[in-house]
């Protein structure tokens, strides 16, 4: 029989996606920032979407991610006693088609997955860490609906 270390008592170990509070909030603040471009597209892509179904689809992934916003929203005033100012400096990008709307949407959920782990890691253990996981489930959910129509177009 062997004895296994406890994960916390390892102090020396990082992961490379490992993130301090701080920087979790300036993360936080620039996914927020972004918001009005990803409620444009998403508002696109609906309209081109090819029927109903489809367009429902989209709609659902779209009303998670306001959803979200107001999560993250909340964590940034909760832990800073500050609200979320300002708009992001971004272009808003048009959508060429429908199909290249949906690789783009689901290459933009992958990332926000990404992102969010680093985020995740650098907020305290309890509701917040909690929040941004079931943030991170939602994400992969939508990336797999973005699969699924991609397939259905191609």
């Amino acid at each position: 029989m062997y004895w296994v270390n406890p994960y916390w008592s390892r102090a020396a170990f990082q992961p490379v996606w490992a993130t301090s509070t701080p920087q979790a909030l300036d993360m936080i603040k620039e996914a927020v920032q972004g918001e009005r471009n990803d409620e444009l597209f998403y508002d696109e892509l609906i309209k081109l979407a090819p029927n109903s179904e489809q367009a429902a689809i989209i709609a659902s992934i779209r009303d998670d991610e306001r959803e979200h916003n107001r999560m993250f929203r909340g964590i940034y005033k909760e832990l800073t006693g500050q609200d979320i100012r300002g708009i992001s400096n971004e272009q808003y990008q048009r959508v060429e088609s429908y199909t290249t709307g949906i690789q783009r949407a689901l290459q933009g959920e992958l990332s926000a997955v990404e992102k969010y782990r680093q985020i995740w890691f650098g907020l305290p253990v309890g509701i917040y860490r909690d929040t941004v996981g079931g943030i991170i489930l939602d994400e992969l959910k939508h990336a797999s609906k973005y699969n699924y129509l991609f397939t259905l177009n191609r």
